[in-house]
């Protein structure tokens, strides 16, 4: 099994930057996309942006959040970060940091490939 957690989260002014981090334990041999998803209320969670645990580390952004948000993972200390910059009111949500440990096409878009799911932080913008 792998063990997200996540930290970071919090309440920023539309403008301002927050950073999420995501340690993962556990069988982190296993991991071979890692994803940031969210969830406001009312609506389905989506992925906002992933990253392939090896290799180059391929890089996925929902259009919503493209040229405000990067992911980069440090796999030395297992963790995955979420910058976000520029935050705007409709970025408040529940972040959850998600792990793939199934080798499937590119598609980290999809939900249900994600098999362990992290407890989640509330981020919160104000305008």
């Amino acid at each position: 099994q792998v063990q997200p957690v996540e930290s970071g989260g919090g309440l920023v002014q539309a403008g301002g930057s927050l950073r999420l981090s995501c340690v993962v334990s556990g069988r982190t041999f296993s991991i071979y996309v890692m994803g940031w998803f969210r969830q406001a209320p009312g609506k389905e969670r989506e992925c906002v942006a992933a990253i392939s645990w090896s290799g180059g580390g391929t890089s996925y952004y929902a259009d919503s959040v493209k040229d405000r948000f990067t992911i980069s993972r440090d796999n030395a200390k297992n963790t995955m970060y979420l910058q976000m910059d520029s935050l705007k009111p409709e970025d408040t949500a529940v972040y959850y940091c998600a792990t793939q440990s199934e080798l499937r096409p590119w598609g980290p878009w999809n939900r249900s490939w994600y098999d362990y799911w992290g407890q989640g932080t509330q981020v919160t913008v104000s305008s």
